[in-house]
């Protein structure tokens, strides 16, 4: 039985994830999933930027504002909701569409969750030379005789993965199926069985900081300060995640009288700025796909019209291929 595809569209915030994702749920009978750690919360469907209902109207959105902002969300729970909208959408015969910019979430999925001892930068630095200089194959035989039971759960031909065991077999002595088993996982548990293609938003720096200006006053317009308003008057813990949420801190000082809101949106900007970059970095370091099954996009997504016609078919066809392979989807 072929492995099932689902698709990540990753980048930092405000690069055009939710635009792209759009596109492609339309075009080739999608599901879009929330992979967004934020947009997880009710009541910040502004602040988080969350799918407009226009926008759901037009495809299957999934995990979108789903969680109560008095509960604080984590990996594991997420994860299990997620594979669950995944399952759902492949025996609908939908397309999954995971769409975000939290990578650990992303790569929790791949990879399943298991608490490992950081890995030495010489075994993992190692794991990948080797793999550039024998390929997967021949570096999934290795593992095969070093850590038979993770190499059974991986093809031949999954670069990422294979290296990933390699160097947490070199680097902790001890096979990743054994550091799974013992935490009550199978490798990437029920996500074994599927087969990742991302697509990856990379946009120019200039691009992603006058886009987070933009919002910033967008989101003012359509009631921030409303949904900040209301988070208060329920008096949670400003330790919840979804009371650190971008612009919350700084429009909570404004309610309170401790700043003004040309102050708070210069903070909130500067703060949601810091963190692309960290996410941009993150996303280029961290494979979340092997090479071959992850397309870049270097520009800031604000509809597929803006792409020539070459640019556009060859992001549809970057997918469809993939989609065709496993004959899945619409």
């Amino acid at each position: 039985m072929r492995d099932a595809l689902a698709v990540l569209v990753a980048g930092p915030t405000a690069s055009g994830k939710s635009a792209l994702a759009l596109a492609l749920a339309e075009r080739l009978g999608g599901v879009v999933i929330n992979a967004d750690s934020m947009q997880l919360y009710a009541g910040l469907a502004v602040l988080t930027a969350q799918p407009a209902p226009q926008e759901r109207a037009r495809a299957s959105h999934r995990l979108y504002g789903v969680r109560d902002p008095a509960l604080a969300g984590n990996l594991a729970e997420w994860r299990g909701l997620a594979l669950a909208e995944m399952a759902a959408a492949r025996d609908a015969g939908r397309l999954p569409i995971l769409c975000g910019g939290t990578g650990l979430y992303l790569r929790g999925l791949i990879e399943g969750i298991v608490d490992i001892p950081p890995i030495p930068p010489e075994a993992r630095a190692a794991a990948r030379a080797l793999l550039a200089e024998i390929g997967p194959a021949a570096l999934h035989a290795r593992l095969t005789a070093a850590d038979p039971e993770t190499a059974a759960r991986l093809r031949p031909t999954d670069s990422q993965r294979i290296a990933r065991a390699w160097e947490v077999r070199q680097g902790t002595g001890r096979g990743l199926a054994a550091w799974q088993a013992a935490a009550g996982e199978g490798l990437a548990g029920d996500a074994a069985s599927w087969r990742f293609a991302a697509l990856r938003l990379d946009p120019p720096r200039d691009a992603l900081r006058a886009a987070i200006g933009r919002r910033w006053q967008a989101m003012l317009a359509a009631g921030a300060m409303e949904e900040v308003r209301a988070l208060l008057a329920r008096r949670l813990d400003p330790a919840l995640p979804a009371m650190r949420a971008h612009g919350v801190p700084e429009l909570s000082a404004v309610l309170r009288g401790e700043a003004g809101l040309e102050e708070a949106g210069r903070r909130a900007c500067l703060a949601i700025g810091q963190y692309t970059k960290r996410q941009a970095t993150w996303f280029r370091h961290q494979a979340l796909a092997d090479p071959s099954e992850t397309h870049t996009i270097h520009a800031r997504v604000t509809d597929i019209e803006q792409f020539s016609e070459r640019e556009s078919e060859e992001i549809f066809s970057f997918v469809r291929r993939r989609v065709d392979a496993t004959g899945q989807g619409a």
